[in-house]
């Protein structure tokens, strides 16, 4: 054990926050901490660093460890440069290798004890630098930085001039190389793209010493964790396994629980009923009973009944009429602002009924795409159309599509002025906007709030045809969830943008990845797009200096309906291959029973069978050349 926290308790103002809270880390051992949108997850953190006292309890850190914490915010203070930050955690090392160098200069002019003494020093500082992996501490570095999204023309940034998602990156990358026995990480994923994300879950399992995590993003859990700490209705408890499972747990759990309360207010009405006629019975036996069943009453354990928080979202996505079966098509669009090409020629289209995810790298485009679908900002050159009945209904994550200088109520009553004041109050409530909250400004909102005023004009539009920027953003789990939930029950048709994989793979019938300037087709969800990744962003989006090589192919020319024609054609020959393969599988294994049969002794003295088997044999070695030459064929 590395940490263990024992009846930890917080209140503020008189509200219990955490209640009598107790669990431990293993050491290595990669656990994640969940709960609602403030069931108090970065208080624990605090609490755990020491930040803010508990009212009761403890915490206990094992004798000689040390524990690293990367808070939500970072406020880092300027005057250095991003490599420079990070080479600081390195100043043991650097002043190490400084000790060396001096040591070497003085040996040469030293002699007897003097240089004894001087190489004793020198060989116990090389076995130091050594063990601190001092040798590859500037490619470690390097590498860290990269892998956060950083390029090299970054690295001599001032970090006074770096965005707040930048300096959280610079604090990660930090905490990373500075190696604790335990790491707390709130919401190491905000900030970071795909493949950011993926560099550091793979950096996450490898790591030697512990990890403790918040974050909303599952895909990311699911790959990490192996224990889930969950804070509940101001309880918590810890469950084996990853967010997947611990999830399956926790319903079945919440299932039993609330049968068994209910089983036992049965059985309670039930004796309260039969104690009521035992005593209008009015006899001394009958009283007798209706007594002893009341002191068994009494002496019954009642449990409480199931808390459920009322923490989700209300929400009902439907199509006014129905579009027709081409919605979107999209020809020879391209976009670039002042030195940044974004993409060009992109040719996709979007039928009736589908769930397209956009994806791509932080500055690709993606969310460009979207606004020049809304007509937020004009394509450079190329064109879209809209089929028939399509109606809209946009969600962008900057909520450009809500007014800062309203109030909720405003914002709702305002743009549905048919709507009377209990429906929008009943509406805003499904929204989690209940009592005086419906007057906040929107301007004084939280993004999270914002997002859920947005999400409520969105389910009132009754699109067919949503447009989503980031949607998830700020939503927490169970939010997330019953997002996901109505956009599978929608009737209509779906283009997002998103960083969160789960809701991806949750949703998406198709991805689109922008890479390369190019969109590249995957028919499929986010496992699908894993899978098939380097193969088809090699066809069709290969990096620039890349293109000379295969002039066969015209990448700029190729539009989706080519990529869906050639994916179908990789699966048909996928499909083929394994075919191929099983068949000749099960001809080499009757090849070698028939070697078996004809060595029997009474098949090497029957001439009939012998001949059976021979010409058996040889029309299985010409099959086999054929299954062979077509294996070769078709692993080409």
């Amino acid at each position: 054990m590395i940490l263990a926290c024992q009846n930890i308790e917080k209140s503020f103002n008189g509200v219990t926050l955490i209640h009598d809270a107790s669990f431990h880390i293993e050491e290595r051992e990669k656990a994640a901490l969940v709960g609602i949108n403030g069931a108090g997850k970065s208080t624990l953190l605090r609490i755990i660093m020491g930040e803010i006292p508990a009212d009761s309890g403890q915490v206990i850190l094992s004798k000689g460890k040390t524990i690293g914490y990367l808070a939500q915010h970072q406020d880092l203070t300027g005057g250095m440069s991003i490599y420079d930050s990070l080479l600081q955690v390195k100043k043991h090392i650097l002043d190490i290798e400084l000790r060396m160098r001096q040591i070497e200069g003085n040996m040469k002019n030293a002699a007897g004890d003097e240089l004894t003494h001087l190489m004793e020093t020198y060989s116990r500082l090389t076995h130091e630098f050594e063990v601190e992996n001092g040798y590859a501490y500037k490619s470690e570095l390097t590498g860290v930085l990269k892998g956060l999204g950083f390029e090299e023309e970054d690295f001599s940034k001032d970090i006074s001039t770096l965005s707040g998602g930048q300096k959280t990156r610079v604090a990660l990358g930090r905490l990373l190389l500075s190696s604790p026995d335990i790491i707390l990480l709130d919401e190491p994923t905000n900030h970071l793209d795909m493949d950011s994300i993926a560099w550091l879950e793979t950096y996450l399992l490898n790591y030697p010493g512990a990890v403790f995590i918040v974050s909303h993003d599952r895909y990311f859990l699911d790959k990490v964790v192996t224990k889930i700490i969950d804070i509940d209705n101001t309880k918590v408890a810890s469950y084996s396994g990853n967010y997947t499972a611990y999830s399956e747990k926790k319903a079945l759990l919440r299932k039993a629980a609330y049968q068994a309360y209910l089983n036992q207010q049965q059985e309670i009405k039930h004796q309260e009923e039969v104690i009521a006629k035992l005593r209008q019975f009015n006899r001394e036996k009958s009283i007798r009973r209706a007594e002893s069943r009341e002191k068994m009453l009494e002496k019954m354990d009642v449990l409480e009944k199931p808390v459920e928080v009322d923490d989700a979202m209300k929400i009902s996505l439907k199509p006014r009429i129905t579009s027709g079966n081409d919605v979107l098509t999209v020809e020879h669009l391209s976009k670039s602002f002042p030195g940044l090409p974004l993409f060009e020629d992109l040719n996709f289209s979007v039928k009736r009924g589908e769930r397209v995810a956009i994806i791509g790298n932080n500055g690709t485009g993606k969310t460009t795409i979207l606004k020049i679908l809304n007509q937020v900002i004009p394509a450079d050159s190329g064109s879209f159309h809209l089929g028939s009945k399509v109606h809209i209904g946009y969600y962008d994550q900057e909520h450009h599509v809500l007014h800062m200088e309203k109030n909720v109520f405003e914002e709702i009553s305002d743009d549905y002025p048919k709507l009377t004041n209990t429906e929008i109050r009943n509406l805003l409530a499904a929204f989690l906007f209940t009592g005086d909250d419906v007057f906040k400004k929107i301007s004084s909102l939280s993004g999270g709030e914002r997002g859920r005023v947005s999400l409520a004009k969105l389910m009132l539009s009754e699109a067919n045809f949503l447009i989503l920027d980031e949607p998830t953003n700020h939503l927490d789990i169970t939010s997330k969830e019953i997002l996901e939930e109505a956009l599978n029950n929608y009737e209509g048709t779906v283009l997002y943008v998103s960083h969160d994989r789960y809701f991806i793979n949750r949703t998406a019938t198709r991805i689109l990845d922008l890479t390369n300037q190019k969109l590249v087709n995957y028919i499929g969800n986010y496992d699908y797009y894993l899978e098939k990744k380097e193969e088809l962003t090699r066809i069709y989006a290969p990096e620039q200096e890349k293109e000379l090589s295969i002039p066969s192919v015209s990448v700029g020319k190729l539009d989706w309906k080519q990529q869906k024609e050639e994916q179908a054609r990789l699966r048909k020959r996928e499909n083929d291959l394994k075919k191929t393969e099983k068949a000749i599988e099960e001809l080499e294994e009757r090849d070698t029973e028939i070697d078996e049969e004809m060595a029997l002794p009474e098949t090497a003295t029957n001439a009939a069978e012998c001949i059976r088997l021979s010409k058996e044999k040889a029309e299985i070695a010409q099959k086999l050349e054929e299954l062979y030459a077509r294996w070769e064929e078709l692993a080409e």
